[in-house]
C-alpha cells in the first residue's frame, strides 16, 4: 500500500511535503501556535462536527479551505493517517496591502505593486517575487482562491526574495483593485491585444501591474477593471512570454521610467 501511495503522488506534492501537516491534532496545534497555513484540504461530504470546526478555524486564520475527495487526501498523505484533513504551511507569513502602501510612503516612492491573477505554478510566482524584489517593487498581491500560495517551492524559486518582498493574499482581487484605485493607483493589465504598448505606458506614478494566469491570461472581470491594457512587443514567431518573464519586462520598464 505504501508503495502504491508513493507512486501516485505528483512531483509538486513531493516538493511541498516538508510543509505538509496531517491529522486533526497536528493541524489544531499549528493553528493554536499561530503558524501561517496556506491551504487546508478537508474531506468532502464528511459530517464530522470536529472536522468542520477545525476547517472553520483554519478559514478564520486566513487559510484557503478546499474540500476534496478522500481518495485525493490518501494520495497526498505521507503518513497514511490524515484523519480527513491535510494542511500546507506557508513558507512565510503574509502581509497586508496597507503595509505595502506604507512601505512605499516610508521610502518616499510612488507605489509599484504586482497583482497575480490566479497563477498556479509555484515556479512562476517564485520568479515574480525575485524580479519584484530586485526591481524595488513594494509588494505582490495574490488571490486566496485558485492560486498558488507561499509554498516551499515558491520560496526556493524566489532565491530568498520571499524574505524581503511582502505578499498579500486577498479574498477578492477585483475588490482589491477598486481599493487601489481609490488610493490613487493606476491599474495596468498585461494583454496581447492591449491598445497601449509597453513603451508608451506611463509607470512613473502610483502603479499596479496585473499578470494573468499561465494558460488563460487575465480573467474577464479583472481585465475590465484595468485602467490600461498593455501589450509587450513580440518580434519572433512565438506570440507570448510566460507569466514571470512578462512581469520582469514590465517591472524593469517601470524601473527605467522612474530613474
Amino acid at each position: 500500500m505504501e508503495e502504491k501511495r508513493s507512486f501516485r503522488r505528483g512531483p509538486r506534492e513531493r516538493e511541498d511535503a516538508a510543509d505538509q501537516i496531517e491529522g486533526r491534532n497536528a493541524v489544531s496545534e499549528a493553528l493554536k501556535s499561530g503558524r501561517t497555513l496556506d491551504k487546508v484540504f478537508v474531506a468532502s461530504g464528511d459530517t464530522d462536527r470536529a472536522l468542520a470546526r477545525l476547517a472553520a478555524l483554519a478559514r478564520e486564520a486566513g487559510a484557503a479551505v478546499v474540500q476534496v475527495d478522500r481518495r485525493r487526501l490518501d494520495q497526498m498523505s505521507a503518513t497514511g493517517a490524515h484523519q480527513g484533513i491535510i494542511a500546507l504551511a506557508a513558507a512565510h507569513g503574509y502581509a497586508t496591502v496597507e503595509e505595502m502602501l506604507q512601505r512605499a510612503a516610508d521610502r518616499g516612492e510612488a507605489p509599484l505593486l504586482i497583482l497575480c491573477d490566479e497563477l498556479t505554478d509555484p515556479h512562476n510566482l517564485g520568479a515574480i517575487l525575485r524580479s519584484a524584489e530586485c526591481a524595488g517593487a513594494h509588494g505582490v498581491i495574490i488571490p486566496k482562491r485558485r492560486s498558488v500560495g507561499l509554498t516551499a517551492v515558491v520560496a526556493k524559486t524566489s532565491a530568498g526574495a520571499v524574505e524581503h518582498m511582502p505578499v498579500a493574499r486577498v479574498a477578492n482581487l477585483v475588490s482589491t483593485m477598486e481599493d487601489l484605485k481609490k488610493a490613487g493607483l493606476w491599474i495596468y493589465g498585461t494583454d496581447a491585444a492591449g491598445t497601449t504598448d509597453l513603451y508608451h505606458a506611463d509607470f512613473k506614478g502610483p502603479a499596479a501591474i496585473v499578470i494573468g494566469s499561465e494558460g488563460y491570461g487575465m480573467s474577464r472581470l479583472v481585465a475590465e477593471r484595468c485602467d490600461v491594457l498593455v501589450s509587450i512587443p513580440m518580434k519572433g514567431k512565438i506570440n507570448s512570454l510566460n507569466a514571470s518573464s512578462a512581469a520582469a519586462v514590465l517591472l524593469y520598464e517601470a524601473v527605467r521610467q522612474r530613474l
